[in-house]
């Protein structure tokens, strides 16, 4: 979705302070066509039907936010545990003499750098970079090269191939994650449910419309206002508000100390 891209500010004008606006029109706009007797007589019957259709929208939206929220939470996770898997094998090349060991060593760092490089421009797109997937191959081709003489090699092959299988898978749910959480079809519901139920306060009669006016307001700023959350974090690692590489980078960072 295009506002995700957008300034948050601007976002937010647009996503919630446009619609609050013109919602807070709509009670006026109702009224010139209908009058307020009219409307009264059907206050009973729409206010059941309002609490209905709020409840079922009320709980699609929060339904929605916390699915959002938890993976945008996963996708940090994600990002900390690529980096400690890196570190791990960092470390553990120490123990791989030789050419080898050197060579994963430069491995890892290449691949780290090319995931905060590269990956990370490519997942605002939604893709992945395959300069990264080859140096993640990199790694794989360089660690089997090692050819254990003993069983303390043996086991360190084994933890090391382990690390490098924790770290490829989670990379791999950062890009999954990467191209958005929230189907198109949720989408429609949540838009369709918002004007519905913002729609239906229109058809309310109040002596004080401006009271109307004020209390329709209310309700739509924070309808779409939980729809901004929603916008903003669906997709981690893009917009305004996104998973930043720090973890990578403070990783990259503590190799080159070594």
């Amino acid at each position: 979705m295009i506002l995700t891209f957008l300034p948050l500010w601007l976002s937010a004008i647009l996503l919630v302070g446009l619609p609050t606006l013109l919602a807070m029109g709509g009670p006026a706009l109702i009224r010139r066509r209908l009058s307020l007797e009219r409307l009264r007589a059907n206050n009973e019957v729409a206010g059941f039907k309002f609490a209905t259709v709020g409840v079922l929208y009320a709980v699609l939206l929060a339904f929605a936010v916390i699915v959002v929220w938890e993976k945008f939470g996963d996708a940090e996770s994600h990002v900390a545990d690529e980096a400690g898997a890196a570190v791990t094998i960092y470390r553990l090349s120490a123990g791989i003499g030789g050419d080898t060991g050197t060579q994963l060593r430069a491995a890892i760092s290449t691949y780290l750098s090319t995931a905060v490089g590269d990956d990370w421009s490519a997942m605002e797109r939604g893709e992945a970079s395959q300069t990264t997937t080859r140096a993640l191959d990199a790694v794989y081709s360089t660690l089997l090269t090692f050819s254990p003489a003993d069983r303390r090699g043996a086991a360190l092959l084994t933890e090391t191939l382990r690390q490098l299988d924790a770290l490829t898978q989670a990379r791999r749910a950062r890009l999954v994650v990467a191209t958005g959480i929230v189907p198109g079809i949720v989408w429609f519901v949540l838009f369709g449910g918002a004007i519905v139920t913002v729609g239906f306060t229109f058809f309310f009669a109040t002596d004080n419309l401006r009271a109307q006016a004020v209390m329709t307001g209310a309700l739509t700023a924070l309808i779409f206002s939980g729809l901004l959350v929603i916008v903003v974090i669906d997709r981690p690692f893009a917009g305004t508000v996104k998973v930043s590489p720090e973890a990578l980078s403070a990783a990259l960072h503590d190799f080159s100390l070594q």
